[in-house]
């Protein structure tokens, strides 16, 4: 006779509660870059300061843009009387419809010019692209900007992105827009709320899906970019399972074999479905009923 441990197959309450660590990015970061030329002949931020979409940031001096644009206008005029001029001798003859059209042409050219022109000296005045804070300056007063220019690193932490990843067991009981408690190591008496946003549709190379939660911040922005958190995902509709020590396989999980003890102390070598694996315990998917006894311990010395 063979000495084993047995135990009695049981439903129990599946914890499907788990938790993924990640870091957060911005919302938007940006590096924003000069569109036109000319020297800086102010700056009314600094590193640190807050900004609103559309406020101004710095100005470029404005005396040459100026210039160009009396320059395009005088042009323009002079080609307006040209083209009126050359409208009343086609009525009589004195030009042809060919060289109208030539002055007509000239003219549109001449108010794209213009425009140009009250263009740039509308960028003249630095304006910011987004909402958010000035986390670098590149630029000082007296300097000659062109385009492409870097001016400032603009960053927006009003809301907050936790890139973190999941796996395939994981993956499908997740949604966007779902709920996730999001615990900060460096505040913690605090407990933070984020909605999934984005869930990757492929998995990377580790086989994990990446996906995306997004956190709303304070005012005093007490979340930084690049902290460290931890997004813990809770599930109110617990499933009921057959969970079994992680000891009752033979040889491995991956065999997906067990000895289930019948009448007459004889005991049947059993295929059955691995579900997750929890620590010690493993959930049964298929092939195990409840009720029935498992041997735990002493399988080395059993056979079918």
């Amino acid at each position: 006779a063979a000495s084993v441990r047995v135990i009695t197959a049981t439903k129990k309450t599946v914890d499907q509660n788990f938790s993924s660590n990640g870091n957060f990015v911005p919302n938007q970061d940006l590096k924003f870059l000069s569109e036109t030329s000319g020297v800086v002949t102010g700056i009314r931020v600094k590193e640190g300061d807050r900004v609103s979409k559309g406020q101004i940031l710095a100005a470029i001096d404005q005396k040459y843009l100026s210039i160009d644009l009396q320059t395009a206008e005088d042009a323009y005029q002079k080609i307006k009387v040209d083209q009126q001029r050359y409208e009343s001798s086609l009525k009589t003859g004195g030009v042809t419809q060919a060289q109208v059209d030539d002055v007509n042409l000239q003219l549109r050219n001449a108010a794209n010019r213009v425009e140009q022109a009250k263009r740039k000296i509308g960028d003249a005045y630095i304006k910011a692209p987004i909402s958010g804070i000035i986390n670098k300056k590149y630029i000082e007063v007296g300097a000659y900007l062109s385009a492409g220019t870097a001016l400032f690193d603009i960053v927006d932490v009003s809301q907050l992105k936790l890139n973190v990843s999941v796996n395939e067991s994981q993956v499908v009981q997740l949604q966007t827009g779902s709920k996730v408690e999001i615990k900060v190591p460096v505040f913690p008496d605090r407990t933070f709320t984020g909605k999934v946003s984005f869930i990757a549709p492929k998995a990377d190379a580790s086989l994990n899906f990446p996906m995306e939660i997004k956190v709303d911040n304070d005012r005093d922005s007490k979340i930084r970019a690049g902290m460290f958190a931890t997004a813990v995902f809770k599930f109110e509709n617990q499933a009921e399972a057959i969970v079994i020590p992680r000891s009752a396989f033979v040889g491995s999980v991956s065999a997906n074999q067990i000895y289930v003890l019948e009448a007459g102390n004889k005991v049947r070598l059993t295929t059955v479905t691995p579900g997750a694996i929890m620590g010690e315990s493993v959930v049964v998917l298929a092939g195990l009923e409840e009720g029935q006894s498992i041997v735990i311990t002493g399988q080395i010395n059993l056979v079918d």
